[in-house]
């Protein structure tokens, strides 16, 4: 989501029927369509995703590019950096990532205030760098995936730049216009409406610097339906589609979650997945659920039940009962995560974790109820790691930090000094020297390590990945519940608490055989009631009789 402002949700536009008389709008859509033609240009085939399973049922890791490697010296996360660093993503298990915005900006740093949606953002390289991404991507398994914003875009735009300098231009029914400004409008405690200085007041949800589109132009909806198909030729894998339920508005009362954007977002997921094998995520933090359903974006994130997994971790009872709960009615294909890079969604685990008895067995609790449960799980850069927020920084800025992959001086984010190069763009991880890539990997008990086995253990069994979610039980601060997929069967259980736990497994067919998954082991065990250690998971295969 965009900086503006910080306590912001969600992207809003105000659209009002009468804003563009028909003349206009066919003048716009003429504009829409010569730019297109003029964007248009040659595909680079980035090749298929090599890979036997499908890359969508995996898990993905969330990248802010700005801050995972640096490869020329500016101090500054590039894709080729990205790309030196797809070896370490598919060692991990990740099989899709999703780029946060890529193409150029006028915050330039977070990315979403979008200046040219067909371009890359100069400091991350060349177009050339991204069709190379793509393709190395590609012959490891790993789809990708980037931010799309929809909703508005930068001021420094040329359409709303030509749009606020001639009131006559085509592109001014591309925005939203009133004059005088509609009155008794209220979204997070701002008035959207700005007084523009050629006359006029345009809508802009995330304050004057991102002028909403007007997204009741059917030019301007053609207009993000060619981008899209830009990208997608060029063998891009899908979009996250940031702050989908506030693309239109009806007025100051109906802004939020109105049915014509739930309309416009499955249009868009229609486009996208009109090609084979690509995926759609939507971000909803009004109704997530709703959005997830197929007949609007297929997947959107569970905002909230991060919340809940942490609190499990942490022991609460009613945490773990709302866990359990949480996929009885909510779709299987849910995009779940444990903190992302907005600061609304959390600080990051490592940081949400101080304070607790073993914060890192609990840390490691969290990752397993979320990499085990139903959905589609998508890891913060660093996460796997457990990586700190840098303190001392404002608003989201703590959570986008460079990637700590080493204990050198500049975490192995940017290579080794020279006279050439430049600082990182932020500074480090406050527990870079402990908890970075290299170190983790040689320590068995680490919390990458931990990752690694889980993610082996969703790529291993389809149950775990496709399949449904069945018999989930709450005992105590014990949570269990199976996945099932065709004949395959998963019992996973946790304890939450710092007691010994025993979990009764009467539920089972009498014969029922458990086979341990995690912690491995070779030998099969009778469905009795199993022990669980404090603060540990067992994850076990079932072999029913089939008598």
């Amino acid at each position: 989501m965009p900086r503006w402002p910080a306590a912001a949700l969600a992207a809003s536009l105000l659209s009002l029927s009468g804003l563009a008389s028909q003349a206009q709008a066919e003048t716009s859509k003429a504009a829409a369509v010569a730019h297109s033609k003029a964007a248009a240009a040659p595909a680079s085939p980035a090749g298929r995703i090599q890979a036997k399973r499908d890359w969508r049922q995996g898990s993905f890791m969330e990248i802010f590019v700005r801050g995972y490697q640096d490869s020329d010296g500016d101090g500054i996360g590039d894709l080729r950096g990205l790309t030196q660093r797809l070896d370490y993503l598919q060692d991990l298990g990740i099989s899709g990532i999703w780029l946060m915005p890529i193409t150029p900006s006028a915050d330039r740093d977070h990315g979403y205030a979008t200046t040219d949606y067909r371009g890359i953002e100069a400091q991350y390289g060349s177009m050339a760098d991204f069709e190379e991404l793509l393709r190395q991507a590609h012959r490891r398994g790993i789809g990708v995936i980037v931010d799309y914003v929809i909703n508005h875009s930068a001021a420094e735009h040329p359409f709303f730049q030509e749009a606020a300098a001639d009131r006559n231009s085509p592109y001014r029914d591309w925005f939203v216009w009133q004059d005088p400004a509609p009155t008794g409008w209220d979204i997070w405690g701002k008035n959207p409406w700005y007084a523009n200085a050629a006359g006029g007041h345009y809508f802009a949800t995330f304050g004057a610097p991102m002028p909403d589109f007007n997204l009741r132009n059917p030019a301007v909806v053609d207009y993000h339906r060619a981008s899209m198909r830009f990208w997608l030729d060029k063998g891009l894998d899908g979009f996250r589609l940031d702050a989908v339920p506030h693309m239109i508005e009806n007025d100051a009362v109906r802004w939020n979650d109105q049915p014509e954007s739930r309309q416009l977002t499955l249009e868009f997921q229609q486009l996208i997945k009109s090609a084979p094998r690509r995926y759609s995520v939507c971000e909803a933090t009004a109704n997530p659920q709703a959005y997830a359903d197929a007949k609007v974006c297929g997947s959107a994130f569970a905002f909230g039940l991060q919340y809940e997994v942490i609190k499990a971790a942490k022991g609460e009872p009613k945490a773990i009962q709302a866990v359990a709960d949480y996929f009885k009615t909510a779709p299987l294909s849910m995009a779940t995560m444990l903190s992302n890079h907005d600061i609304f969604a959390g600080q990051r685990l490592w940081d949400q974790m101080q304070g607790q008895t073993q914060p890192a067995k609990r840390y490691k609790l969290a990752a397993a109820t979320y990499l085990l449960q139903p959905g589609i799980p998508f890891i913060y850069y660093g996460e796997e790691i457990g990586m700190a927020g840098v303190p001392g920084l404002e608003g989201d800025e703590p959570l986008r930090a460079p990637m700590s992959w080493t204990a050198d001086a500049k975490g192995g984010f940017s290579p080794p000094d020279s006279s050439s190069s430049s600082p990182p763009f932020r500074p480090l991880a406050p527990n870079r020297l402990s908890h970075n890539a290299q170190t983790q990997a040689q320590d068995p008990d680490s919390i990458l390590n931990f990752y690694k086995a889980m993610l082996q253990l969703r790529n291993q069994h389809p149950a775990l990945t496709q399949g449904s979610y069945a018999q989930p039980r709450v005992q105590g601060q014990v949570l269990r519940f199976e996945r099932k997929h065709g004949a395959e069967r998963v019992l996973v259980a946790i304890n939450y608490g710092e007691q010994k736990a025993t979990l009764s497994l009467r539920e089972l067919k009498p014969g029922t055989r458990l086979a341990p998954l995690y912690p491995a082991g070779a030998a099969w065990l009778s469905a009795k009631p199993l022990t669980l250690a404090p603060l540990s998971l067992q994850v076990y295969r079932l072999q029913t009789p089939k008598h």
